[in-house]
């Protein structure tokens, strides 16, 4: 009870009020007064406190993050108050919980936040926020290393960048055929006007996907559409899409293969494949 209470006091009196405050900290054109020795424990924020020396006994710090657009002003807050109680965590929501994983990530020191914002973005991924998350994931260098281009990568995800992938990954091979109900044959091959409305939104989706996520997604076994003939139509009807939008002017060409005598035991019949374009030559003429 009695820590408690002096959490609670730390929280109002030191965060929320700034009272005795020795430490300015600006950022994002605001500025907080804060105390040291409880923004020391961020490592990022103890380094900034190390090379800004107090002067007339009050220390002046500057976070700069025009390079980290992921941190929100809202998430740093969030973040900030953490640093002097965990109750930041009942301020956490899906639509601010990247920016909070963001913050918490940069900043340092604060695993269960970052574990629960994590937790918060996860199950935050669904059917009217998958455009979004495929933004994120398209700034994530793919298994092969690659980056789309014009892209700047943001590293302050850490381990989570990563892992956030693979959700979204697992959302569009097994939740959304499971939440469309495009995962029968019958389904997807439907000539219904809700079974075709329901095709052309995971159409839609998959158009936005970056190459070797759709690689991984169309291949996998366990997106389960219908037979090896419905998905091969599938991903050749996406590759189309593709053409339009995310692939086009890139300099590479996207495939769709049906392997002869179908798959083997725990394979994909359908092969997805992208060649770079060959320039063509000009001919100089003496």
């Amino acid at each position: 009870m009695h820590n408690e209470e002096i959490i609670h006091h730390l929280y109002h009196a030191g965060f929320q009020t700034g009272h005795y405050a020795d430490t300015i900290l600006n950022v994002h054109q605001n500025s907080y007064r804060l105390h040291a020795i409880i923004l020391s424990r961020s490592p990022f924020l103890a380094h900034l406190m190390s090379t800004s020396p107090p002067v007339g006994g009050q220390r002046v710090i500057y976070v700069q993050l025009d390079n980290e657009p992921e941190v929100t002003q809202e998430g740093f807050v969030i973040a900030l108050g953490y640093l002097y109680s965990s109750v930041s965590i009942n301020l956490l929501r899906p639509d601010n919980s990247r920016g909070v994983l963001a913050a918490g990530c940069l900043l340092g020191g604060m695993d269960d936040l970052c574990a629960y914002a994590y937790e918060s973005c996860r199950q935050s991924i669904n059917l009217e926020t998958i455009h979004e998350w495929l933004e994120f994931v398209d700034n994530i260098p793919g298994s092969d290393g690659s980056l789309s281009p014009g892209k700047t990568l943001t590293s302050v995800f850490g381990q989570y960048a990563g892992r956030l992938r693979d959700d979204v990954l697992h959302f569009l091979v097994d939740t959304l055929p499971n939440v469309l109900e495009v995962n029968s044959s019958a389904a997807s091959e439907s000539g219904s006007p809700q079974g075709r409305s329901r095709r052309e939104t995971l159409l839609q989706i998959f158009s936005l996907v970056p190459f070797d996520m759709f690689k991984a997604a169309v291949e996998s076994p366990a997106f389960q559409i219908g037979s090896d003939q419905t998905r091969f139509k599938f991903a050749k009807d996406a590759v189309e899409l593709r053409k339009k939008g995310i692939a086009r002017g890139r300099g590479a060409e996207e495939t769709v293969v049906l392997a002869f005598g179908g798959s083997h035991m725990g394979e994909s019949a359908v092969h997805v494949t992208r060649k770079m374009r060959k320039r063509p030559l000009w001919k100089v003429h003496s």
